[in-house]
């Protein structure tokens, strides 16, 4: 006899448990209020606007550190989220146990470049992550960045991150 498939309401509370306990692990998100939104498999991040994000208050216009680490912080939720993807969806790793103090080490920058396309308005923004390539020790990211209409871009960013080796020991 096959075995039943679990209801999708289960499937859906354990990926938002894995997403929050990934999210949780990065206290930055929290400082600067970032959301990921997950629809099946993607992800797209959103930073609410808050004052305390302006750089120039005279323009007003978005800080471009606070722009720049929106955009890396997407990347390295995207990278997290796919390896941890497989690990869920196969029952390699507990959705239910899952918390930021035993989730699977991170990706590290390895080099991240911001392209500023235009001013960040004083508004909520949205990201998206493409992960170009992704090996056993490297990975490359496209992120794209915007605010009320997703095909003008204010900022974009290409990274490459150093993937964490999963059977070595934590030093």
């Amino acid at each position: 006899m096959a075995k039943r498939p679990e209801p999708v309401q289960q499937v859906k509370e354990r990926r938002d448990r894995a997403l929050g306990a990934l999210v949780g692990g990065i206290p930055y998100v929290q400082f600067i209020g970032m959301r990921f939104e997950r629809r099946g498999d993607e992800l797209t991040a959103t930073l609410p606007f808050d004052e305390k994000l302006i750089g120039n208050p005279l323009l007003p216009a978005l800080h471009g550190g606070v722009t720049a680490a929106f955009l890396e912080t997407t990347a390295v939720i995207e990278l997290g989220w796919q390896g941890l993807w497989g690990e869920i969806e196969s029952g390699r790793i507990d959705a239910e146990t899952l918390t930021p103090d035993t989730l699977p080490r991170m990706p590290k920058t390895i080099d991240f470049t911001v392209d500023y396309l235009r001013t960040g308005l004083p508004r909520d923004a949205y990201a998206r992550a493409r992960v170009n390539r992704s090996g056993r020790r490297y990975a490359s990211v496209h992120v794209e960045a915007w605010q009320d209409n997703r095909s003008r871009l204010y900022a974009q960013a290409t990274g490459h991150f150093l993937m964490p080796v999963h059977d070595a020991p934590d030093p």
